[in-house]
């Protein structure tokens, strides 16, 4: 039964995230982001419980996330998309499972909201 103020959805429910994630998913159920590494590096950073967050990736590579430079390139901070009042690991897995070895249960992450019908809002902020 649909939570009152919230529409039934159809998208699928992600599988248990353990004791680190909210839960996993093998793809994205919103559309594509469409923001440049610019316009990311213009969201300010929030923290964020690792706990609240649902992956959008299954699998992870081991050799990636234990090499010395696994979180070198990129981003600093992960990328998370906002969907239909759920947060969704957009980029970042390998420093987010890093956190969560480290024993820390929040990391800073940049936040872009999308709205339930596919626009892209403004940055959280």
């Amino acid at each position: 039964m649909a939570e009152a103020g919230r529409r039934p959805s159809s998208r699928r429910r992600p599988a248990s995230g353990g004791k680190v994630f909210r839960g996993v998913l093998a793809a994205r159920p919103y559309p594509a982001p469409g923001l440049t590494s610019r316009e990311w590096a213009r969201i300010p950073p929030r923290q964020l419980r690792l706990a609240e967050l649902i992956t959008v990736k299954a699998e992870l590579r081991l050799d990636v996330l234990l090499a010395e430079d696994s979180t070198f390139y990129g981003d600093l901070f992960p990328h998370v998309v906002e969907w239909e009042s759920d947060l969704y690991l957009e980029d970042g897995l390998h420093r987010a499972v890093q956190a969560a070895l480290y024993q820390r249960s929040t990391m800073h992450v940049r936040i872009a909201r999308l709205a339930d019908d596919g626009t892209w809002l403004q940055a959280d902020g």
